[in-house]
Order: structure tokens, then sequence, then C-alpha cells
């Protein structure tokens, strides 16, 4: 499996495990490619050890968010998404662009958030 493959297959199936509420394979998908560490940044803060930041974001938000993923761009070991992520029960959505950096088994993660 080529590296594309690697990062398309991660960022297709944390989608698909958030939107279907199995946060055991959710949280594998990640560990999976981050075995060496995780960062999360969410833009205008700094980054954070991403375990904890994965946990806090699943027990606030999986419940009330489904993921629309809308573009995904791959080159070489990055990936930029942009994301409709919907309020289950509205009309409404809270629209994110995701970098993705994999670097040896480590993940950086960089959310851009707009409100």
């Amino acid at each position: 499996m080529t590296q594309t493959e690697r990062i398309e297959t991660f960022l297709r199936n944390q989608t698909a495990h958030w939107n279907a509420g199995d946060k055991q394979a959710f949280l594998e998908d990640y560990q999976h490619v981050a075995s060496a560490g995780l960062s999360i940044e969410y833009v205008g803060r700094s980054p954070q050890d991403g375990w904890p930041v994965l946990e806090q974001m699943w027990e606030q938000q999986q419940a009330k968010i489904l993921v629309e993923p809308l573009t995904k761009i791959i080159n070489g070991n990055e990936a930029a998404c942009h994301i409709r992520n919907v309020i289950k029960g509205t009309d409404r959505a809270i629209v994110t662009i995701e970098l993705y950096r994999f670097e040896e088994g480590r993940l950086f993660v960089r959310y851009f958030i707009k409100q």
C-alpha cells in the first residue's frame, strides 16, 4: 500500500467510525498512524497532546456532530480536508479545514474552525 493509500484509508475510516459511533475503532485508526505520538492544534491555541484531546472531542461532540468530508487533498505525507460538521437534527453545520502531517509514526493535526 502506498503512503497516499494509507493516508486515504485513515481519513476514510476515521470519518466512518466517527459517524457510526464506534469509539474503539475511531481511536484505533489514530493509534495505527500515530503510534509514536499525536499532536492536535486548534489554530490560535497551542498544540496539545492529542490523545486527551481526542477523548474530549469524542465525549463532547460525537453524539452531536455528523462529519461530511467535502474535499480531501493528499500530497506526500500531508493531507488537507474541507469538512462540513453537521449538527444533528438541524440544518446547521460548522465548517473546518483540517491539516494532517504524518511523520515516522507521529501525526500532527491542525484544525481551522469557522464558527
